[in-house]
């Protein structure tokens, strides 16, 4: 219940450049044909949990850890035009009672990112002002229908979003970016399900759609980053975890968590960088109380460079 959440917002859409970390809800762009690629892995685990906005815990399922490692990349197509992808493998397990992990492909996302406003901004600093829109797409046949170990809500969504980002000379900034998220239906393996106080006789399940936000603030210079930061998602539509019953994929899953990372260049290894983060949730509704570690090693490939040799 709070994976996807975590998958989706916790960190997996951080890279590391040899400029700076370069995420999808940033205000920060790369050069014209650079490309940051590598590997991210997360580590996100809770024993407790809102059903609704009761917590608790469940002895049916201990603790429930899920890692997911992630292949991603950015390339710059001009100095206005990001290109993003992101491809996660993901594994699930439960300490206790009878269910079963899952392990694979989870959702391929693909984003464009277009700096739309670039520009002084009084004699305090910079501006810039960036619009993008993403989408995700199922990679497997995975089942949704089996929360909280499922490996993702196994719906299509497209998503809008708008960013500001400020930075001042001295390397301070402070960055704030919100998105809305339409999602498609999702079809389960039976002709039925119970949700909201409903029975639906239908196999199609139809999804509410997500607005999400998250603001930072922090240092960023000379190739070292250090933000903090503050997000919260609303779902908009949906019902709450029943009593004693499992997760549902259209369920409400609300929340607010804070993060703090640390991005540095690795010493003597040129265009090599390391990202930690760490996360936890505050306060949520339908999902875990969870706590998240996440790492990276990316690479920047300056593919202009190489270009200029043939």
């Amino acid at each position: 219940m709070s994976r996807r959440l975590i998958i989706a917002i916790a960190g997996t859409f951080l890279f590391c450049t040899s400029i700076y970390a370069q995420t999808i809800d940033d205000g920060l762009m790369i050069p014209k044909h650079t490309l940051f690629t590598g590997d991210i892995y997360t580590h996100d685990s809770w024993s407790q949990y809102w059903e609704g906005t009761l917590k608790r815990t469940n002895g049916n399922l201990g603790t429930v850890t899920t890692q997911t490692n992630t292949w991603s990349a950015n390339y710059g197509v001009t100095n206005h035009l990001d290109i993003i992808a992101l491809t996660p493998y993901v594994w699930t397990n439960a300490s206790q009672g009878v269910l079963k992990g899952q392990g694979g492909l989870q959702d391929f996302t693909l984003a464009a990112k277009y700096n739309l406003i670039d520009a002084p901004f009084t004699n305090y600093g910079r501006l810039r002002i960036i619009g993008v829109v993403s989408g995700i797409l199922p990679l497997t046949n995975y089942t949704p229908d089996f929360q909280p170990l499922s490996l993702g809500l196994g719906s299509k969504s497209l998503s809008g979003r708008g960013t500001v980002f400020f930075q001042a000379p001295r390397g301070w900034f402070i960055n704030g970016s919100a998105a809305y998220t339409w999602r498609s239906n999702v079809k389960l393996d039976r002709p039925y399900y119970y949700t909201n106080g409903q029975l639906y006789l239908s196999d199609e399940v139809a999804m509410p759609n997500v607005f999400n936000y998250v603001v930072s603030g922090g240092y960023l210079k000379h190739g070292w980053m250090f933000p903090i930061l503050f997000s919260q998602q609303r779902t908009l539509g949906g019902g709450d975890i029943r009593r004693q019953d499992m997760p549902f994929i259209s369920n409400r899953m609300n929340y607010s968590k804070l993060s703090a990372m640390a991005m540095f260049p690795l010493p003597k290894l040129h265009g090599l960088m390391l990202q930690v983060m760490y996360g936890h949730i505050l306060d949520g509704r339908n999902v875990g109380y969870s706590s998240t570690i996440t790492t990276g090693l990316l690479y920047t490939f300056h593919l202009e460079r190489h270009r200029s040799k043939i």
